[in-house]
């Protein structure tokens, strides 16, 4: 009994002891090491970080697809603090992370708490690290945001990073800015009452995660065939203003953002203002034939040429086609004839409807930075060459959203919607712009040009559609230059269309026409669109 009371008695000295020696490591002897560890781990003891709230594109379906998420990542620090020797450290640290070992050295002799080495270290390093036992070089798992798809969709979602007033990071740019607020939830704190992180939010969109993938491939083939300086593709569905894609060349990597220039974050389909060239024909005759100036079968002589004061106005193909009708003119894409319509309709009347279809003016889009189209060069009074050039769509600047959303408008009887990429939302009526009847006029405008041109046809379907080719003017001597920005919208089926599509090409090789640029690339996406959604033939007979 009195053996067996000893072996208690001792097992218990015994861990007092070991406790007692282990207490005296952590606090005397390592105490400054996890100290060091300690205070480099986030430098707020006392807050826990909040769960930013997910993106998602959806499909036809309706299922979600992950466009940004949180993932934890493996970041590699150090702590020269607590570094036996900084040298030595410098040296491993440079052959691990392929570093200049002077630059290392310098960062270590500060002797501080902290030095990230690598935000999202490779597997390969973790190792290495692991491996190399150096006191004062560790990894930690942080969270962080991540895209899936990489640049898929990149100048719309935006991305997170610094934001250079706390120290913490928030939305940067695109949706990941614009829903700051909803994504970011709230930091949890655990000082004296125990608060829970906040969970942000999470975004479904309107983007159709296929459609946008197919539209973005399409786009890069387009600029890397025809050696383009960028382009821009949108995707609408015109009866509700959702927006079903939206790209734009060149993009960048939200995983890996810094290595791009910031004019990369900018989004061209609403920060950006082009020239949109002949695509504003078809509303130059909305605005004639509603007002009721003129009808599709108005005519006029056209001599190849217009005189406007010491001004002349001639068409892209140099040639005259004599007596010629409204709809010829948007057949043959005649300047002459925007310019006779735009005279027969009045500068008053025109400038008015060009404000009714959105133009000069931002379209409300649930997205940062959009700005107004530029329509300044236009009072009434002032010089008629600048109306007779705008309705042919030179002389003004516009976004491509802007274009699409007024297209979108003829496509939709009439009314233009508000577009917008949160599926939460609700379709909104802006404004009726022109009337049923007028809308069907047009579209009916719109289908004979694709028929005669015959390039974006679409068995079974009827389609309708404008290209656009525009110079581009030259800010450094004035007018143009020989470089054109190509565009091309249309929608189908065409008297009850699913999609309007937009597709912009800046600065094409040899500035050929819009017709051998986009226009392919629009009839390519229209038929996958079609086939998509299983869209019912309108046109049996073909």
């Amino acid at each position: 009994m009195g053996f067996r009371f000893s072996l208690v008695i001792s097992l218990i000295f015994g861990g007092y002891v070991f406790l007692l020696f282990h207490l005296y490591q952590l606090q005397l002897t390592n105490g400054e090491v996890y100290l060091a560890q300690a205070e480099s781990q986030n430098g707020a003891a006392y807050l826990t970080a909040a769960v930013r709230g997910a993106i998602y594109l959806t499909d036809r379906d309706g299922a979600k697809i992950p466009a940004a998420i949180n993932k934890d990542f493996s970041e590699a620090y150090a702590v020269p603090k607590i570094m036996a020797d900084t040298v030595s450290a410098a040296k491993t640290a440079a052959e691990i992370f392929s570093r200049s070992e002077s630059e290392l050295k310098k960062s270590f002799s500060t002797r501080s708490n902290y030095v990230l080495l690598a935000a999202h270290a490779s597997d390969d390093i973790v190792s290495k690290i692991r491996d190399a036992k150096v006191n004062g070089l560790y990894v930690k798992q942080v969270p962080d945001r991540f895209y899936p798809s990489g640049p898929l969709a990149a100048q719309l979602l935006g991305f997170v990073g610094p934001n250079n007033t706390d120290n913490g990071s928030s939305g940067r740019y695109g949706l990941e800015k614009f829903y700051e607020d909803k994504l970011a939830g709230n930091e949890g704190n655990i000082l004296e009452v125990a608060i829970s992180a906040g969970v942000g939010e999470d975004l479904a969109l309107t983007l159709d995660s296929s459609i946008q993938r197919e539209a973005e491939t399409l786009l890069a083939k387009m600029v890397r065939e025809h050696k383009a300086e960028g382009g821009t593709i949108i995707v609408e569905e015109p009866k509700t203003g959702k927006i079903l894609a939206m790209g734009s060349s060149p993009d960048f990597d939200p995983n890996n953002y810094s290595i791009s220039p910031i004019a990369a974050f900018l989004n061209p389909a609403t920060e950006k203002l082009y020239e949109p060239g002949s695509i504003m024909k078809v509303v130059t005759m909305s605005a004639g034939i509603d007002s009721g100036k003129i009808t599709p079968d108005t005519t006029y002589v056209d001599t190849g040429k217009l005189v406007i004061y010491d001004h002349v106005i001639r068409n892209w193909d140099l040639k005259a086609y004599g007596k010629t009708t409204m709809t010829g003119v948007i057949e043959k894409s005649l300047n002459t004839g925007a310019a006779f319509a735009e005279r027969r309709t009045g500068d008053d009347v025109f400038k008015s409807y060009l404000k009714n279809f959105g133009f000069g003016d931002k379209t409300g889009i649930d997205l940062p930075g959009e700005i107004a189209g530029d329509l300044k060069s236009l009072v009434v009074g002032g010089p008629p060459i600048n109306f007779a050039t705008a309705s042919f769509g030179q002389g003004i600047a516009v976004t491509p959203l802007e274009v699409i959303n007024g297209i979108s408008a003829i496509a939709n009887g009439g009314l233009l919607m508000r577009p917008y990429v949160n599926a939460a939302l609700k379709p909104q009526i802006v404004r009726r712009v022109i009337s049923e009847d007028t809308a069907r006029s047009v579209t009916a405008m719109m289908v004979s040009a694709v028929d005669k041109a015959k390039l974006a046809q679409i068995s079974g379907y009827a389609v309708a559609g404008k290209t656009g080719t525009a110079q581009i003017p030259d800010f450094v001597h004035g007018g143009y230059s020989d470089q054109v920005t190509d565009s091309y919208v249309g929608f189908a089926p065409a008297y009850n269309p699913r999609f309007v599509i937009f597709i912009k090409l800046s600065k094409p090789e040899g500035a050929p026409l819009a017709g051998t640029t986009v226009l392919p690339s629009f009839r390519e996406l229209a038929q996958f669109v079609l086939n998509y959604y299983n869209v019912t033939p309108d046109r049996l007979e073909q």
